[in-house]
Order: structure tokens, then C-alpha cells, then sequence
């Protein structure tokens, strides 16, 4: 397993920003549905109004549940859970720009999830917050 990268201006040089292809959308998970959606989600959370996934956007219009689709957006490098800084730049860059960002940390890496309409700006958005990195 790589080291993870603890630094903040070493973990924004080495995110290496990578666009899936998949577009996903945030559903709320019905008990109905929850054998469907849970099994295809990417990802979920569970709050006190229900629980949340990320799912593919085609598998939630089968299921009925509209919503905005999103492109995620990985960031390549190992990042430390504890590292400080990264999510921050990311989102704020992001946000300068005029593009919402829903982050994610995971356990090897952070993911970006933006509105699937400004995936590509996003991504270079990300490239040059990447390469002024201050290392």
C-alpha cells in the first residue's frame, strides 16, 4: 500500500484529478428500495431523516427518484485521513469558479462530486490548483 501524503501543498501537487464516467446521484434509500439501491451505491450515509446513497443516475430513473446528476471527480493521490487542507482548497477553488462540490473522503482517496454539467471545467479547475501547488 503507497504512504499517504500528510502535507497539504504535497497532497494538492499529487492529487491528480481523475473524471469517472459514470454520472451518480445522492437518493434517499425507502425500505422498498433498499435492496436495489444499496447494492449499486457507491456510497452512503446515514442521518437521523434516513439514510443516503450514491448510486448510478440510470439505476435511480429506474427506480423513480429524479434528482440532479453528478460527475465524480477522484483525487488520485493517498491522502492522510488526518491531512488538513485538501478538501478545503478543492471545494474552495471549486466554488470560486461557481461550481458546487460534495465531497467525499474515503479511506485511499477523496472524491469530488459536482453537477455533471460542469464536470469538465471542474476538472480544470482542479489542474491548475494542482500545478500551483507550493511544494
Amino acid at each position: 500500500m503507497p504512504e499517504t501524503i500528510l502535507q497539504t501543498q504535497a497532497m494538492i501537487a499529487g492529487m491528480a484529478p481523475r473524471l469517472d464516467t459514470q454520472l451518480w446521484r445522492f437518493v434517499t434509500v425507502t425500505p422498498d428500495k433498499a435492496p436495489e439501491l444499496l447494492g449499486a451505491a457507491i456510497g452512503t450515509f446515514r442521518e437521523d431523516e434516513g439514510v443516503t446513497a450514491i448510486v448510478p443516475a440510470e439505476l435511480a430513473d429506474e427506480a423513480g427518484l429524479g434528482g440532479p446528476d453528478f460527475a465524480r471527480i477522484t483525487l488520485m493521490v493517498h491522502s492522510d485521513l488526518e491531512g488538513v487542507g485538501l478538501t478545503a482548497a478543492v471545494s474552495t477553488a471549486l466554488a470560486d469558479a461557481g461550481i458546487a462540490c460534495n465531497m467525499v473522503a474515503a479511506f485511499h482517496h477523496d472524491h469530488a462530486f459536482v453537477p455533471a454539467a460542469h464536470s469538465k471545467r471542474a476538472m480544470t479547475v482542479l489542474k491548475i490548483l494542482q500545478d500551483s501547488a507550493d511544494l
